[in-house]
């Protein structure tokens, strides 16, 4: 059992949150119970999440995507109350770290997919220096596309401007983060891997020869939340679990 200020405390000494300008408030967005024992993880603090992780008797729930960003209607009606009354009836913490998660140079969102891609990044780019390059060995764009639907599970899609080229360099940013493109390539990328693709993305592609792949934002997303809530965990004696709530996007 941990304090809930001393988790808090333990989570903002790892990703430093104050080195980042967001859209939305890093760390505890809504207050549960004072004693932390068991903490889920996941994506996004939806409704589905929050039922599995009351089911699976959480007094802490840590989530890359939170319940307020920049922007909002403040009103709590509709979806909005139903997910807080959820964590207000069963007095559960919640804790979320949008870029500073994306952004952790072992555990992050960005980190730890191209750990799972094979990719070691050796240099950073793009805004708030978000985006990740490194050294790639792909025989050509459909070899790299092949390589990511099959560790995500998921069908990408790939837009290259030189299909035949071999990828030697490879930047990422995971989620929404096609706008990174033009960063990428000028940071001297053979591809760029995200989350999702916009109309402009496709021509810069075939115009560049710089090869985009979008692979999900969710897909994308999956693993810096679980691998920093288990690190934390680990340190501090605490359960954690992971429950991956599927989403198409």
């Amino acid at each position: 059992m941990i304090l809930r200020h001393d988790l808090l405390a333990q989570f903002d000494g790892l990703l430093q949150p104050e080195r980042f300008k967001d859209y939305g408030p890093n760390g505890l967005q809504v207050e549960g119970k004072a004693e932390i024992r068991r903490i889920v993880s996941g994506v996004t603090a939806s409704r589905a999440l929050i039922e599995a992780a009351i089911a699976d008797g959480a007094d802490a729930i840590f989530v890359h995507h939170g319940l307020f960003w920049r922007g909002m209607d403040g009103r709590i009606t509709g979806w909005m109350k139903e997910r807080i009354r959820l964590l207000l009836a069963h007095d559960i913490n919640l804790l979320a770290y949008h870029l500073p998660l994306d952004a952790h140079p072992t555990l992050g969102n960005n980190a730890q997919l191209g750990l799972r891609l094979g990719l070691q990044h050796d240099a950073t780019f793009g805004d708030q220096n978000l985006g990740m390059v490194g050294g790639g060995s792909f025989a050509n764009a459909a070899a790299l596309a092949a390589q990511v639907q099959q560790t995500l599970g998921r069908t990408v899609t790939c837009v290259s401007g030189a299909e035949a080229a071999p990828i030697r360099r490879v930047a990422w940013c995971t989620g929404g983060a096609q706008g990174f493109f033009e960063g990428a390539i000028a940071a001297g990328a053979d591809a760029f891997i995200t989350g999702e693709i916009s109309e402009p993305q496709a021509h810069l592609a075939r115009e560049t020869g710089t090869t985009f792949i979008a692979a999900g934002h969710h897909a994308t997303e999956r693993y810096g939340a679980p691998a920093v809530a288990a690190h934390v965990a680990q340190q501090l004696g605490l359960e954690h679990r992971f429950i991956d709530i599927d989403n198409p996007a």
